[in-house]
């Protein structure tokens, strides 16, 4: 009987090894999000604003009727409502339970263990950007999908670093379209680059510094839809399984990728990977934000246009609001328990707002961006700069400088004084006129490479380097943690 027994698993364990795993799960971004409503017991949603000004819902742009109707949860408070007065406090206590609250209610958790993503250089090149001979690495970061097969990932990178650096240079990434979307975009609206303008490109900025510059295009790790959550990162990781309410959503999953790409940095001899910042604008500019909040590897960023699930404050009724975030088209950002704060909840029943995901960045120095109301009020300038506002008591428990004011600054105006900054430009939806504001902030904060045009300082302290890997193990980003 014994045998018999031994010879049934052992023919079970084999059945199991060699069945072919089960195709991921096909859903529109229709049909899964009424999942999501159906798991909440969601019947209905609130609609978002709406972009056209002749609407009945249209966006709000007047700023007397955009005041938060709840006040801010308190960074510095405990969820037990005892003040936080020290930094240890802050770290051990307030820091973990405003992730929990992220992880749990907007962006979702990243699993405990992730596959490892294995680093191939597929070409070296050597050119030039504008007067400066570079060399540039193009880079794909493969996923260990041993797990499940059916599902293949390959990270897209670039690295672009002077050819006549001495040693490892500074470096910012930036969250990018990939080259057929940018093609795509550029045939749609040929005013689109043009509205840039004339002058040097970040990249052409960044190399007179004496820096090198990286692209990491997100949707190489996750794709930009609903549709896609049981394929990408999140399909994979779910053996191509719909999600759980609190599992990772995009913005997440984007800024996963970030960080693995962090990881091929910190390999290459040519990048001080201890002075990497991270840029991204509009939808990229919520994951750079969310990268840096979770990551405390990145030196630096610039947070760009963010608006909504980014920067902007949620209890502020200004341009895009919870409803859009909620609907179809967006939803896939966030863990699907986001989705409840748009149903028989609202913005005021959040448990934190956007000034604790900035919070979250602390002590490493960040810049927040935007253009005029007139071309991108729907990301809502002042909604960002209220958040940043309210971030500063972290920063100066930690001993750092805040905003430096409470008053909304005329537009063109940069706040570069602290180590949160700010400034709106006059142009529209675009990062191009705030870069070199950006350059001049982060000129005291990153240590400038050896070959630099310009002198700079060390730098500000970032993260220990124990605490950094606790908060990592934290997070569950045991392969960053190591």
């Amino acid at each position: 009987m014994v045998d018999v027994m031994v010879v049934a698993l052992f023919s079970g364990a084999l059945l199991a090894q060699t069945q072919p795993p089960i195709p991921p799960v096909r859903l529109t971004a229709e049909q899964d999000h009424q999942r999501t409503m159906d798991l909440l017991h969601i019947t209905s949603l609130r609609r978002g604003a709406d972009g056209d000004p002749k609407s009945p819902n249209a966006a709000n742009y007047d700023e007397s009727k955009a005041a938060p109707q709840s006040k801010l949860p308190e960074a510095l408070v405990l969820n037990n409502g005892e003040s936080v007065k020290t930094p240890e406090s802050w770290w051990k206590q307030r820091r973990p339970e405003i992730v929990e609250y992220f992880d749990r209610e907007i962006l979702g958790r990243v699993p405990t263990q992730t596959p490892k993503v294995n680093w191939e250089v597929i070409s070296t090149t050597k050119e030039k950007n504008g007067d400066v001979a570079v060399i540039t690495k193009k880079i794909l970061g493969h996923v260990e999908n041993s797990s499940y097969p059916l599902i293949k990932v390959d990270i897209q990178l670039s690295l672009t670093t002077p050819a006549d650096a001495t040693g490892p240079v500074p470096m910012m990434v930036e969250l990018t379209l990939s080259p057929e979307a940018m093609a795509a975009l550029a045939k749609r609206f040929p005013g689109l680059m043009s509205a840039a303008g004339s002058g040097p490109t970040w990249q052409q900025q960044v190399l007179a510094k004496g820096w090198g510059y990286a692209t990491y295009i997100p949707t190489s790790a996750q794709a930009d839809n609903g549709e896609g959550l049981t394929e990408g990162m999140i399909g994979l990781v779910n053996k191509g399984q719909p999600r759980k309410l609190d599992d990772w959503g995009v913005l997440r999953a984007w800024a996963w990728g970030a960080s693995r790409a962090l990881d091929y940095f910190e390999t290459d001899k040519s990048v001080d990977s201890k002075q990497v910042g991270i840029e991204g604008h509009s939808r990229y500019g919520k994951a750079a934000l969310v990268a840096m909040a979770y990551d405390p590897r990145f030196a630096i960023a610039y947070i760009s246009s963010s608006g909504e699930a980014g920067a902007k404050l949620y209890r502020r009724n200004f341009g895009e609001q919870i409803g859009n975030i909620a609907g179809t088209g967006e939803y896939h950002w966030m863990a699907g328990n986001f989705l409840k704060y748009d149903g028989p909840l609202t913005e005021n029943d959040l448990p934190i707002d956007a000034h604790e995901l900035i919070a979250l960045c602390a002590p490493r120095p960040v810049f927040i961006g935007a253009g005029a109301t007139e071309g991108d009020g729907w990301v809502d300038a002042k909604g960002m700069f209220l958040a940043a506002v309210s971030a500063g008591p972290v920063y100066r428990l930690l001993g750092k400088k805040d905003l430096g004011t409470h008053e909304f600054p005329p537009i063109e105006t940069p706040l570069i004084a602290g180590d949160i900054a700010f400034r709106q430009h006059s142009g529209g939806h675009t990062p191009a006129p705030n870069w070199p504001t950006f350059l001049t902030f982060a000129g005291g904060s990153i240590k400038i490479g050896p070959n630099a045009h310009n002198a700079g300082d060390d730098g500000h302290k970032i993260v220990p380097a124990e605490i950094g890997r606790n908060l990592l193990r934290q997070f569950g980003d045991v392969e960053a943690a190591k």
